[in-house]
């Protein structure tokens, strides 16, 4: 059975885990306000729901993947810009929570898992939620080129380089977000289509990712 229960005591979590977002530098008011609804929590297994869900902090949530820190996914959301309608790629569906941020946002969301168990166990919790997304399993490296072009797209994972379909099937104007190395470390990266040709790089920060796999490695 699925948990649903949100009450005032997690509503009052994130109310918290808010304010620690706003003290790191998170100004994105609908970015802020889309996680201030979103009940963490239900991410969690039950144990864990009041000591770990509303910090700040990455967490395992097995097949060796974890739920992004809060603050990157803050982070990496307010670099999309999403507007509303945007169609958007996510690389590394994950337990949904990054995804569930993107449809509180507007957006029409298309979204890749690499880990079968994950990609089983999660699009039924996101439906029993209520949030309607786009899920696939699949090689994210590949993208979703059926769909293309993509307003925006985003990577949840650590890539050791940026794939070229992932270039080839953003929008002119649209904007990739990746956290790219092969390190225990990545740069955030960010490229924005300015033309046909024409690509725009920008670099923010380190942060710290699972790595992306292709279809080879699992």
């Amino acid at each position: 059975m699925i948990e649903t229960e949100d009450t005032y005591k997690h509503q009052g979590l994130r109310r918290g885990l808010i304010e620690v977002l706003k003290g790191k530098g998170i100004t994105n008011e609908a970015v802020l306000a889309a996680i201030g609804k979103i009940p963490r929590h239900l991410f969690f297994d039950k144990v864990f729901h009041n000591n770990f869900a509303y910090k700040d902090v990455a967490f395992p949530i097995g097949s060796g993947q974890t739920i992004s820190q809060p603050y990157t996914v803050a982070f990496q959301s307010s670099l999309l810009e999403i507007k509303k309608g945007d169609k958007v790629l996510e690389i590394g569906t994950g337990c949904g929570y990054q995804t569930a941020v993107l449809l509180e946002l507007g957006a029409k969301v298309y979204s890749i898992e690499r880990q079968r168990e994950l990609y089983t166990t999660t699009k039924p919790m996101l439906s029993k939620m209520g949030y309607r997304a786009n899920l696939y399993f699949g090689d994210g490296f590949a993208g979703k080129k059926a769909y293309a072009p993509f307003d925006k797209i985003i990577v949840t994972c650590g890539a050791p380089h940026i794939p070229e379909e992932l270039l080839n099937q953003l929008a002119i104007g649209g904007k990739l977000v990746i956290p790219v190395g092969d390190g225990k470390d990545q740069e955030m990266t960010m490229i924005t289509r300015i033309g046909e040709t024409e690509l725009q790089k920008e670099t923010f920060g380190t942060f710290s990712f699972v790595p992306m796999l292709t279809n080879k490695q699992y």
